[in-house]
């Protein structure tokens, strides 16, 4: 069985920067970790390799930087990475994403699954996915919790509102994986070492046969209107006084920012 897993390099939240025309982040010289939800779908693949034998090829698309999502990927089993990388592709949103890796896919495959986190937590759409499964016409399948091979068919566990459903899928097919699926191993020590030297296929827009103007920010029917990292500043009044001095106090200051607008100044905090 061959499979192939789509991680995505994520800025680190503590170096966050933003890009003020496309209000883009900027992700050129930004110290970036591989995307946290995407260690579980790779933690699956290397399990239904184990049981169904073939190879995990690991995919990303991001600037040179990225490599170091398939390097974590092959220090912890997975057989190769391809590294989709082009400046065209830049600012690109959910739809132009899902294109790119759709059309990078077939690079290295037949695929008989594709395996993606649930979402980015730099993102938060949960759109690529279930995107790279309307690309390629597949069947897809999201929120799994449980994979496995059996009796020569796929069975799956996905969850729901209220419970889970039990589903057998024919292939080839995208899942979109959640934290509930495993636990994700280290990378090992001979992972490292092999990690160390290969040497990642890289793609670009030209060997995707993608003109420019479907990729990237040019390739993206949405835009983001405005972004901004929230303030994390606070202020803090300390209240001094016996037990009724500080609650006249606390339900004054209440009161001159509006949260106990239109209540009464009586009770035992007047009293």
């Amino acid at each position: 069985m061959n499979i192939a897993v789509c991680l995505k390099q994520v800025p680190d939240t503590a170096d966050l920067k933003l890009d003020p025309v496309h209000n883009t982040l900027i992700r050129e010289g930004v110290d970036s970790v591989l995307n946290p939800l995407d260690e579980f779908p790779l933690e699956a693949a290397l399990r239904l390799r184990e049981q169904a034998g073939g190879a995990v090829v690991a995919f990303t698309m991001g600037p040179p930087q990225a490599k170091r999502v398939l390097e974590k990927a092959v220090a912890m089993g997975a057989d190769d990475g391809v590294l989709v990388s082009d400046r065209a592709f830049a600012g690109a949103d959910t739809w132009a994403t899902s294109l790119t890796l759709a059309r990078a896919l077939p690079s290295r495959g037949p695929f008989d699954v594709v395996l993606c986190g649930k979402q980015a937590i730099d993102g938060d759409t949960a759109q690529v996915g279930p995107g790279i499964a309307a690309h390629l016409g597949w069947s897809q399948v999201t929120y799994v919790t449980s994979l496995e091979m059996k009796d020569g068919a796929l069975v799956l566990e996905r969850m729901l509102d209220a419970g889970k459903a039990v589903l057998r899928v024919r292939l080839p097919v995208v899942l979109t994986v959640l934290k509930e699926a495993n636990e994700p191993r280290l990378p090992s020590l001979a992972g490292r070492l092999r990690a160390f030297r290969m040497g990642s296929t890289v793609l670009g827009a030209a060997d995707l046969g993608l003109a420019t103007n479907t990729v990237g920010l040019d390739g993206s029917p949405t835009r983001v209107a405005r972004i901004a990292v929230p303030s994390h500043d606070r202020g803090l009044t300390r209240l001094e006084g016996d037990s009724k001095d500080v609650a006249r106090q606390f339900v004054s200051s209440l009161r001159d920012r509006g949260v106990l607008a239109g209540v009464a100044a009586t009770g035992p905090a007047d009293a």
